[in-house]
């Protein structure tokens, strides 16, 4: 997939992120909440620039773009307070550059097990999808809380 037919170009080329979800905006990145809020604050950090792979980003920009996935895995982890963070970057659905911030919590019945176990489940279960997508704060709130904390961070805006 080149950037011509990638939904995730697209997006960021029509500044077309809904509000509601952006969490911040980057100078080589964007970050969003994720659907799967049972897994409180979890982010999804789009790269603005199209790459498959981070050997495919030119040097000073990979290096950014891990150092504003290091600040918003930060915020995540002074926000919500979980007891890991599980990083995920994998493209095999969307062959664009975004990491998964998935925070994990002592009370999370699989927290031994990959989430994508949970949520492949979640797929063919409405009741299961639904507790999924619902954390325990709005998501309006979550945003608040996360951009209140970058903010304090002193993370870099575009």
């Amino acid at each position: 997939m080149n950037e011509r037919d990638c939904s995730f170009c697209h997006q960021l080329q029509a500044d077309m992120w809904p509000q509601e979800d952006l969490v911040w905006s980057f100078p080589h990145s964007v970050a969003v909440l994720g659907t799967w809020q049972f897994y409180h604050g979890y982010c999804v950090l789009i790269a603005r620039t199209h790459a498959r792979e981070l050997s495919g980003l030119p040097d000073s920009i990979r290096r950014d773009y891990l150092e504003e996935m290091c600040l918003l895995a930060r915020a995540i982890e002074q926000t919500v307070q979980p007891h890991k963070l599980n990083y995920e970057l994998l493209g095999n659905q969307v062959p664009h550059l975004h990491w998964h911030l998935f925070p994990r919590f002592q009370d999370d019945p699989a927290r031994l097990s990959p989430v994508w176990l949970t949520l492949d489940a979640a797929e063919r279960d409405a009741e299961l999808r639904q507790r999924l997508q619902t954390g325990p704060v709005p998501r309006n709130e979550v945003i608040a809380q996360l951009r209140h904390t970058l903010t304090l961070l002193d993370a870099p805006h575009a």
